[in-house]
Parts: structure tokens; C-alpha cells; sequence
């Protein structure tokens, strides 16, 4: 806002002679504030997302809506209970579940989850986790070997320990009075020997609770229904990828007996082992927005959008000298349309790691993936948690460009820079 002395400054240049100083200062009065950059105050670099939605870029823009819903409801106390329970019942009303709840992402989700199934309504057990020698409680999760990932870490927050098996005789065998869980995850269920509905079968026949992580799962919009039709009884998913909800954010759907507890492990309550697992009522009503949103989205529409972007940048570098490109579509996770870059180094001489960095430290920054990468193996300043994976794709010549965390028009952008850098480095 302007200051006394500017504004009477203005009135020796005013453009119409005679004009009255009063209007003068009502319009420099409700001229709009200046919006304070904190990206650029903090030093902190914005980049173009053309890899996806991965945590560590911070994941999505939120939408419009929920922003606008966060903003409104900041102003306003609420019961974290009665938000919870009017946001969870229409939830579960659109994704075909008993009962839900916003967690502060999928993560999240596992461990209350669990801890539901470990505790029940006893609110002793739930003050005694993650301890659960001597208390009655059980203690294994089953999962398929090529299904224990790193974020099953989020069922050892609860004290359990993970039983790998490979076939159904070995689920057979390892199913004990300690088992609480079967435990199943979506986007390597092609490289199990089970599958879905036999793993729900196994759950069922004896009397244990399946669960299913679908955190990046969604697209196709269907998922979000999808296992708990097929009996799952507790599925988790991330909030801040495709739905565009808060990055801080996830939802766990299933049985209602099951979210009960969950919610008794949960925040507000203090004396749980997910105290820290805090969603605010901002962030389960903005949940709530983006998840209704997301629903209502023409969805067929806003593929043809990916494609065309895709379509876009391919034609921009696919008549280079030297340059080969490919637009996949992942099987299972982020499904959604992906163009492939590769290059003969002996026409361009760079690798893919070296684009990456031209296109980040460049202007505006751009993040590019690398093909054939695992999404958690991605980590900022580097291209994996795994020395032996860098070392062992450091010299590919390849990446990977993603359309659909894009905002209309940095196609183009991304375009133009990609073919800039891969003229001037090409012989």
C-alpha cells in the first residue's frame, strides 16, 4: 500500500488537471497490495515439474478450490472430532467404503491403520503401542516378499514385525495367533505370485484384515472404489499426488469398526504412537474438496490434455539428428502418458544426468525424470538413494518427461529448452 508522501507525490502529475486530491487518495487506497515473493525473499528455487508427483518436489499444486477452502477456514475454530466425522462420512459415501478418515498422508494411513487392527476400542492397548510384549496384542504383518517395500516401515512404527512369503502355502504357514494384517501393495501386484482377489480370499478364510497401499495409484479414477468392492478392509492412499489435495495429507478407507479405532489411535488424542500425525481441520476439509473435486473432473478431457502435451514436446526433439523417443504408459502407479528422450552419444555428446542438471540449473528450472527409475528411489541433489543404481544409470542417455504436473503452456517452455540443450550439445 502506498505511503502518505508517495500519494503526495502523485498529485504533481496528476493526468487530468483539476482533479480532486480526495479521489486521488481513495484510488491509491484501494490500489492492491503487493504480493510478498517468499521463494524469491528465502532464496529458494521454483522449478517447472515435468517429472511427477514425488514427495520430495513437494508433490502437487493444490487446487484452486482447496486453496481457497484452506484460506476460509483458518479464520474458524472447529472440533477435530466432529470434522473428522462429517468429512469421513462422505468420503467413504464417494468411495464406496464404511467409513474413512484423513491421515497426514498414506504413510500415515498404514500406521493408524495397523494400529486400529492391534488395539480395537481398548484404550489401554492404544496407550501401550508401540510395546506389545505382554499385552494380548498381536504382532506380524504378512506380506509377499516382492512386496515389502521401504514404506512398510510405517507398520514397525506400531511395534509389528513383517513376515515375507512368496506363495499361498507359505501364507498358510505363517499365519499364527501373532498375524494381525495381510498386507498387499498395488503397484508391484504384478510381480506377486497372489493377487488381489486370492489375497482378500486368504484374509477372509481366516477370519485377518487385508489391507492395500494405493498411495500413487490413482489414475484411473476408479481405484478409489475399486478394492473396497473387492473386499480389501483397509485401503490407503495419498492425498497429495492426483487428487491434488494437501502434500500433507492422504485418506484410509474401509471397515467402519476398523477407522473407528484407527481414529482412537489418532490425533487429537495425546497418548497414541501417531500423536504426531497431525491433520488440521484445514487440511482434512481441503482433503475433503480436492477429493470431491477430483470425482467431478471430466477425466477423459483432462487426458487428452496429457496427451497433446506430450505429443507437443515429442514433435519438438523428434526430428533431431541422433535423438530416438518413445510415450509409454506405466502399467501399474502414476498412470498416466510418459515421453521417453534417448540420444546416440556419438551424435550428442551429453548424458542424461548432464541434461538434467542443464534443464535444473537453467532459467526458468526445469526437473526432468530419469526412465527406467523407480520413483522412491528419486532424491533431490541426486538420482538415487543407491550409490550402486547412480553409479549404474549415471551414464544413460535418456530421460523421462511427464506431462500431467504441468500448468497449461510450460509445455512449450519445456519443449524449447530440452531441444535448446540437446542442439548444443550435439555434434
Amino acid at each position: 500500500m502506498m505511503n502518505r508522501r508517495e500519494i503526495l507525490k502523485g498529485l504533481t502529475v496528476l493526468p487530468l488537471a483539476g482533479a480532486a486530491p480526495q479521489a486521488v487518495l481513495a484510488t491509491a487506497a484501494n490500489a492492491p497490495a503487493k504480493h510478498r515473493d517468499i521463494f524469491q525473499e528465502l532464496g529458494i528455487r521454483t522449478f517447472i515439474n515435468a517429472a511427477g508427483t514425488l514427495t520430495y518436489m513437494s508433490g502437487c499444486i493444490m487446487r484452486e478450490e482447496v486453496v481457497e477452502i484452506i484460506d476460509r477456514t483458518s479464520g474458524h475454530f472447529a472440533m477435530i472430532d466432529e470434522v473428522q466425522d462429517k468429512v469421513g462420512e462422505r468420503i467413504a459415501q464417494r468411495v464406496h467404503s464404511e467409513a474413512a478418515m484423513v491421515t497426514s498422508g498414506a504413510f500415515s494411513a498404514m500406521t493408524l491403520g495397523l494400529a486400529g487392527v492391534l488395539t480395537g476400542l481398548d484404550v489401554r492397548k492404544v496407550e501401550q503401542l508401540p510395546h506389545l510384549e505382554g499385552t494380548g496384542m498381536k504382532s506380524e504383518v504378512i506380506c509377499q516378499k516382492t512386496h515389502n517395500e521401504r514404506y512398510n516401515h510405517a507398520f514397525l512404527n506400531t511395534g509389528c514385525r513383517i513376515v515375507e512369503v512368496e506363495t499361498v502355502d507359505d501364507v498358510e504357514k505363517a499365519i499364527s495367533e501373532k498375524t494381525a494384517l495381510l498386507h498387499f501393495l498395488n503397484i508391484v501386484s504384478n510381480q506377486g505370485q497372489i493377487k488381489h482377489e486370492e489375497w482378500v480370499a486368504l484374509g477372509k478364510k481366516h477370519n485377518i484384515p487385508t489391507s492395500i497401499d494405493i498411495a500413487a495409484d490413482v489414475p484411473p479414477v476408479s481405484n478409489l472404489w475399486k478394492f473396497n468392492e473387492m473386499g480389501f478392509d483397509l485401503v490407503f492412499i495419498s492425498g497429495g499426488k492426483a487428487i491434488r489435495g494437501p502434500q500433507s495429507a492422504g485418506i484410509l478407507m474401509g471397515k467402519k469398526d476398523l477407522i473407528a479405532a484407527a481414529r482412537l489411535n489418532s490425533p487429537p488424542r495425546g497418548f497414541t504412537v501417531a500423536r504426531g500425525h497431525k491433520v488440521n481441520k484445514e487440511e482434512i476439509l481441503g482433503m475433503y474438496v480436492a477429493l470431491e473435486k477430483y470425482l467431478a473432473n471430466d477425466h477423459d478431457k483432462e487426458w487428452k490434455e496429457w496427451e497433446n502435451r506430450i505429443a507437443y514436446m515429442q514433435n519438438a526433439v523428434s526430428g533431431l539428428k541422433g535423438i530416438t523417443t518413445k510415450i509409454t504408459i506405466p502399467e501399474l502407479g502414476n498412470v498416466t502418458p510418459v515421453l521417453t528422450i534417448s540420444w546416440d552419444d556419438a551424435v550428442v555428446k551429453l548424458t542424461g544426468r548432464e541434461l538434467r542438471d542443464r534443464l535444473r540449473n537453467g532459467l526458468p528450472s526445469i526437473e526432468a525424470g530419469f526412465a527406467g527409475l523407480p520413483l522412491y528411489h528419486y532424491q533431490a541433489g541426486s538420482d538415487s538413494v543407491d550409490p550402486a543404481v547412480a553409479e549404474t544409470l549415471k551414464g544413460e542417455n535418456l530421460v523421462r518427461i511427464t506431462a500431467w504436473m504441468l500448468q497449461p503452456g510450460e509445455e512449450k517452455i519445456v519443449a524449447r529448452r530440452v531441444r535448446e540443450e540437446l542442439l548444443t550439445a550435439s555434434v
